[in-house]
């Protein structure tokens, strides 16, 4: 059955005419069977297999012949993905012309994103950090969505977003209300279970996981030390000749040390990872889309989301320690139903990794055998360790934006300087020199001294001494200070006076 034998709207066909897409592949028909009814639909199918365009030309479809707005929402794991499914949505959409498509995702400004929610979106495709803060400050209201698309629902679980899939789902219209359509390579318990809670009697599509990986793409494995896995990755580019090729690492340090011995060698190369800013990602990537990179290196960051069209070779340099990340993989090459070409190289630290593997795709890799490397001419034998090492994002700013500190201050080449108390100066001894100045004055010791020989007396005395020193002030203190202190009682604590504290309350300090 051809696209031409479906009843789509006119405009929906014109777009699949660009798109160049003849006849649906099983996963489309399967889904198509349910979804243009606007029933939802539970799909477990690999990546390659057409998923993309069938709840993309499902919403399409509908889209055009509903009569108010139709809006949908595309959940997606990772910014690369976002960005794929926008293109192709555009491009078949291209008979459509009235319609808003937009992304939302981290690692940009929120410039670009706001001002096309200010301009009016239908079609919104993002990742679920980005729209839940989009939700929650009111500029994307979730009641408004009549379709919902949850793509490669096991990827985005394992990355750890299963309770904001459930908050995003939560805080839309009821599932009778909606269409959800959802996504995964594997059925499982908690793809049931949320299927269960937020969709409305789904219909289930499955497709065989094999048939991608074995059918479709050319395997073989290479047995090599980890010492002579470069040697081999040239003698692999130079005896099959590859007009592009994606190589998988890993670890991003690995990722960036055959990108640069690549490189080195002659051949135009990039290393693409999670930590490099968004910006250059993206212009990595269509620099590859676009044929004007040839070999790009990647870890299992782009093993999903990543569409090449026509991707000759894709080369394992590491083994994945997780089998199903082995057909993310290779699922790059041989996308809607082409051929293709995948190769993996088994050395001693990562080949323990294989049994499962073969095991997952249920047969032996046919292991091929290489000639001797030795008249591998590799350039970068002789470059230091240094340069081929992985940097940090902080680590490639130029030295003029690091930042000043204890750490990136070069050191001085001086002796420590050992702190000694400063010496004390002499003063000169001659006649008109003035007295070195003490703490205190010298009258206060002696009054002092006066005061200490004064409360030793006798009351009678101190009063009569007193008196002579201060008049007849004092005996009008004492006369008004008296009485209170008669009034006190042993069961009453003594409270002095305001005006007996100071100079009278030493008077009475030996009797209270």
């Amino acid at each position: 059955m051809k696209f031409s034998e479906y009843n789509f709207h006119e405009k929906v066909l014109k777009g699949i005419e660009t798109a160049q897409f003849e006849e649906p592949m099983p996963v489309q028909e399967q889904v198509f069977a349910h979804s243009l009814q606007g029933r939802d639909v539970l799909v477990q199918s690999q990546t390659g297999s057409g998923k993309t365009a069938a709840f993309l030309i499902t919403y399409l479809d509908r889209f055009v012949r509903e009569e108010k707005p139709f809006k949908a929402l595309i959940i997606v794991p990772t910014r690369e993905l976002a960005d794929q499914i926008e293109d192709d949505a555009r491009l078949l959409a291209s008979g459509i012309p009235d319609i808003r498509i937009a992304t939302f995702f981290g690692g940009m400004g929120y410039q670009k994103q706001d001002k096309a929610v200010t301009l009016g979106v239908d079609l919104f495709i993002g990742t679920p950090g980005r729209l839940i803060d989009f939700q929650s400050s009111k500029k994307i209201d979730f009641t408004s969505l009549d379709m919902v698309i949850i793509d490669e629902a096991d990827r985005l679980f394992d990355m750890g977003f299963y309770p904001d899939i459930k908050k995003m789902l939560s805080r839309m219209r009821p599932a009778a209300e909606r269409q959800t359509m959802l996504f995964s390579a594997t059925l499982s318990t908690r793809v049931r279970h949320l299927a269960w809670e937020y969709m409305s009697n789904p219909a289930t599509v499955e497709i065989e996981a094999e048939r991608v990986t074995v059918e479709d793409i050319k395997q073989g494995i290479y047995h090599v030390p980890k010492d002579e896995k470069f040697k081999l990755l040239l003698h692999v580019i130079n005896q099959r000749n590859p007009e592009n090729a994606l190589i998988f690492t890993n670890t991003r340090h690995r990722a960036v040390e055959v990108a640069k011995r690549l490189q080195i060698n002659g051949y135009q190369s990039q290393f693409l990872m999670g930590d490099l800013p968004q910006r250059k990602r993206l212009k990595i990537i269509n620099s590859m889309k676009e044929g004007k990179l040839r070999f790009l290196v990647a870890t299992d960051v782009a093993a999903r989301g990543l569409h090449i069209n026509d991707l000759s070779l894709v080369v394992n340099y590491d083994i994945p320690e997780d089998y199903e990340n082995y057909v993310h993989r290779i699922g790059r090459t041989a996308r809607a139903g082409k051929s293709g070409a995948a190769v993996s190289f088994a050395c001693e630290q990562f080949v323990y990794g294989l049994e499962a593997i073969e095991n997952f795709i249920k047969m032996k890799i046919p292991v091929e055998w290489q000639d001797s490397l030795e008249d591998v001419d590799d350039k970068s034998t002789d470059v230091p360790a240094g340069e081929l090492k992985y940097r940090t994002q902080q680590e490639r700013r130029p030295s003029s934006r690091q930042p000043r500190g204890p750490r990136n201050r070069k050191p001085k080449e001086q002796e420590k300087r050992v702190r000694q108390k400063p010496k004390k100066k002499d003063h000169p001894v001659t006649p008109d020199a003035p007295a070195p100045k003490s703490r205190k004055p010298q009258r206060q010791t002696v009054r002092q001294h006066e005061e200490s020989s004064i409360q030793a007396l006798p009351l009678e005395q101190r009063i009569a001494i007193y008196k002579e020193k201060y008049g007849s002030s004092l005996e009008k203190r004492s006369e008004e200070a008296k009485p209170k202190q008669q009034k006190n009682t042993e069961a009453e604590p003594v409270q002095k006076s305001r005006k007996g504290r100071g100079l009278f309350s030493r008077l009475f300090r030996k009797e209270q």
